[in-house]
């Protein structure tokens, strides 16, 4: 996965201000999912997240009454989402995992795996994709399902440098302005995060990290994901913050 780990180590403690109110989206996001969940698949009580980051998408759904375990590579996100579950005594199992060994390091028999907010495209080659997508269907029991969300690189114009405000947050005494900046890399990009901290005085402190990520396009991974064995894949648009791609294990 590159440089995804000094990324996010670096990253973890502003992560939440990615978001204008990290609060509100734990809980539109978990309603979010929670709708697909029960559309799509019957009886699920059990759900592995196996890139939860700091956690917005596993302390959500772990409020809404879900059996949750999560993973992530990153061991301070992981930290910090033990941390975060704690302080809302939600019985999360949360640990150090590459989804590439998810089946290794968690097992089987889950109700539905997930893999949001573009974590997908840290792996680079359609081959290390292909490896975790078989993890997923081998940790998923038969009947239950799969739930990525991703970027729609499609729809992105990756042939030129790109900045993308992200806007300013307000939290402590601090004001925080956040941007990224995407450099063209065939068939990847660099990304890199910028959150400047503002105290009101003539200085300013910079943060920066920097990710590569692979610009595969969602026909692609949904190929992927039929070559590791799901069926009856389908994107759906419009019922999360990104393009979901969903896929279910036969029975």
């Amino acid at each position: 996965m590159g440089d995804s780990n000094a990324f996010y180590e670096t990253l973890t403690p502003y992560y939440h201000l990615i978001y204008p109110d990290w609060e509100a989206s734990i809980r539109r996001q978990a309603t979010m999912l929670d709708s697909v969940i029960n559309e799509y698949w019957r009886d699920v009580s059990t759900i592995l997240d196996v890139s939860c980051g700091i956690g917005t998408q596993a302390l959500g759904l772990a409020e809404l009454g879900y059996s949750l375990t999560a993973s992530d590579l990153s061991p301070h996100e992981v930290e910090r989402a033990r941390k975060e579950a704690a302080s809302r005594s939600l019985p999360i199992e949360i640990s150090v995992a590459d989804m590439r060994e998810a089946h290794q390091h968690h097992g089987g028999q889950f109700d539905v795996v997930i893999s949001c907010d573009n974590s997908i495209p840290h792996l680079l080659t359609d081959e290390q994709i292909l490896r975790a997508f078989q993890q997923f269907y081998e940790c998923t029991r038969p009947g239950g399902g799969c739930i990525i969300s991703v970027r729609d690189y499609d729809a992105e114009d990756l042939s030129r440098r790109q900045l993308r405000p992200y806007g300013i947050r307000e939290e402590s005494g601090t004001r925080w302005v956040i941007w990224q900046v995407w450099e063209p890399r065939p068939p990847n990009y660099e990304m890199t995060f910028y959150f400047v901290a503002d105290q009101g005085g003539p200085e300013c402190a910079t943060y920066c990290m920097r990710s590569t990520y692979y610009a595969i396009g969602i026909p692609r991974l949904m190929t992927l994901m039929a070559h590791a064995g799901f069926t009856e894949i389908q994107r759906l648009d419009d019922r999360f913050f990104q393009p979901m791609i969903i896929g279910t294990r036969g029975a």
